[in-house]
């Protein structure tokens, strides 16, 4: 039998019905929040501290959208918790497109396997926007080791179980996952070295004390260039600009990639009009051939995508560091 309204609610949806045909009228919630969107300053959150790489890409994104959105965008940094603050943050502002952030491998992909607990669900509380970037990790060594490749090192490696050190800015962190996904697939036996900052760690590994290392391009450029580190391999799909003679770890004959990445997600619930809007003017953001230069110079590839190519990745990422980080066992409180 078909279910009947109570006459109060159908009386409702009448009048509900009515006020949409009348000129100027008032509508309540989602519709509200798509018509003249944007009207007013747009928080953009950055998940890491100021100064960071998200913070830098985040700034130089959100200049651009002030000009092709008509308002401002402001960078407020939230970091914490391995940016499991800033994107609590995220997910739990209104979903009215007047909140949105920054997400990171570390926020939306490891920190649910590293972390017993989270205050925000990676899947249900946040939607994707776009990638913004990818940020490729440089394989250094220390110029101690007598290695010229990987290949090298693999067999140096291999003879020398438990002897060598690869170190990183805290369990758990891109640079520790990386090496460890790296020893996972060639079978060696490495030592986690973990350090409270990347200075003491690049300072160990210009002496010796640490022999390898997964580092974001740009951290490490200036050392490898000098010699006071080797650079081996990128951990990316492509070879980098600022090491061109550099192979990929595929091209070494390892079939991994291990790769920082960035991107936009908002609240859910934000409309979808506003949504597409928030998608269509980041892409054509990323690219404004500038704009994609000052990221390449900072050692990213840009990479804008559609919103579900974005939900995908995140998912994928998700899923293949999963393994890893249960087989280094790290956990974060």
């Amino acid at each position: 039998m078909a279910r009947t309204l109570p006459l109060p609610r159908r009386r409702n949806l009448l009048a509900a019905a009515g006020a949409l045909a009348l000129p100027g009228a008032v509508v309540p919630g989602g519709a509200r929040a798509q018509d003249g969107w944007p009207s007013r300053t747009i928080r953009f959150i950055a998940t890491g501290p100021a100064g960071g790489a998200g913070d830098v890409l985040s700034r130089l994104l959100c200049e651009r959208l002030t000009a092709r959105l008509g308002q401002s965008v402001v960078v407020e940094n939230r970091p914490g918790a391995g940016t499991n603050i800033g994107m609590a943050a995220i997910a739990r502002s209104a979903p009215d497109g007047y909140t949105i952030g920054l997400a990171s491998i570390a926020s939306n992909a490891v920190n649910r396997w590293l972390y017993k607990s989270l205050p925000f669900d990676p899947e249900k509380d946040v939607v994707p926007v776009s990638l913004i970037a990818l940020t490729p990790n440089l394989m250094v060594v220390s110029p101690s080791l007598p290695v010229r490749d990987v290949a090298e090192f693999i067999a140096y490696a291999k003879a020398h179980p438990r002897e060598l050190n690869y170190g990183s800015v805290g369990a758990g962190s891109s640079q520790h996952l990386a090496g460890a996904q790296f020893a996972l697939a060639n079978g060696l036996q490495m030592q986690h070295v973990p350090y409270n900052n990347s200075g003491q760690l690049n300072s160990d590994m210009i002496e010796g004390r640490v022999q390898v290392l997964f580092q974001s391009v740009s951290a490490v450029a200036e050392m490898a260039r000098s010699g006071r580190m080797r650079p081996l391999a990128v951990t990316g799909t492509e070879r980098q600009a600022a090491f061109p003679e550099v192979p990929t770890l595929r091209e070494a004959g390892v079939d991994i990639t291990s790769m920082g990445w960035f991107g936009i997600v908002a609240p859910a619930g934000v409309p979808e009009p506003v949504l597409d809007r928030l998608n269509r003017e980041t892409v054509a953001a990323l690219g404004e051939p500038d704009l994609r230069q000052r990221i390449i110079d900072l050692g990213s590839i840009p990479r804008p995508t559609t919103r579900e190519e974005f939900g995908r990745w995140m998912a994928e990422e998700s899923a293949k560091w999963r393994p890893v980080v249960e087989a280094t066992g790290a956990t974060a409180e």
